[in-house]
């Protein structure tokens, strides 16, 4: 279905833009969360686990998990070895 490879398209986005550098909770949520029910990027990739909310000096950061750079390896190669060489550099 189209809208399916729309969603999942963008949820790669967001764990590849979370991935690239630390980002805080409001970053995030201004740059993705919508209201529309249509497209819950935000609450798909939480509740798959790609990403997730962490406490760092009294700041909440969003951050990749395992899973999501997993997801990236299979589905994004060449963003995933990008995350990694800057993750590891």
């Amino acid at each position: 279905m189209v809208a399916t490879r729309i969603i999942e398209s963008l949820i790669l986005d967001l764990v590849e833009w979370v991935g690239r550098k630390k980002r805080t909770y409001r970053e995030t949520m201004d740059a993705w969360r919508t209201s529309c029910p249509r497209l819950p990027i935000w609450e798909d990739a939480t509740g798959r686990r790609l990403v997730e909310t962490a406490s760092a000096h009294g700041r909440r950061l969003v951050r990749i998990t395992p899973a999501g750079l997993a997801l990236l390896r299979e589905k994004r190669p060449y963003s995933y070895e990008q995350l990694q060489r800057h993750m590891n550099g």
